[in-house]
């Protein structure tokens, strides 16, 4: 979500696999709609990634009891996975917000595309697909992940060409 041009990419990966044509029409909407440009929220590399605190964000949906937080791994021990709910009346929340200010339904739209790309796969099978961006993994620690925008257009176009042919 905080790379467009990341998940475009996705998008026409999973497009090669499936052929499904409405992957194509996302990724194009994306960039027609500037979101690398107007939407890209950088994040800095750290020694396992990016990387960035969550906690004050969650505790404000938690306390209002917006979503729920598991954790999977040994009592004591180290955490494996962090699993994120979204409670009936954070979806009721979302909602009414969405229905309240209709430019927030872009976040309820792209999360939704987010999850159909991740599927069932944990935060580090879906860390590891980044990895495989040289752009990504070539970043220096500290330093921010450089966007991938020219090469995923270019992928774009190729692929649309390949259509029409």
């Amino acid at each position: 979500m905080r790379n467009p041009d990341y998940l475009a990419n996705e998008l026409l990966t999973e497009f090669e696999t499936s052929g499904e044509r409405d992957l194509l029409t996302v990724a194009q909407r994306i960039f027609d709609e500037r979101e690398p440009d107007l939407r890209r929220l950088p994040m800095v590399r750290y020694l396992f990634g990016a990387f960035e605190p969550l906690d004050n964000a969650l505790a404000i949906l938690r306390a209002a009891d917006l979503i729920r937080i598991k954790r999977d791994g040994v009592p004591g021990g180290k955490i494996r996975e962090h699993v994120y709910l979204l409670t009936t009346a954070g979806e009721d929340a979302l909602g009414r917000i969405a229905a309240a200010a209709p430019e927030l339904g872009w976040y309820r739209d792209r999360a939704r595309i987010v999850a159909r790309v991740a599927g069932a796969q944990g935060g580090k099978a879906l860390k590891d697909r980044q990895y495989l961006q040289a752009e990504y993994a070539g970043t220096e620690l500290s330093h921010v992940i450089q966007p991938i925008t020219d090469r995923v257009l270019a992928r774009l176009a190729a692929i649309l060409e390949g259509l029409d042919e």
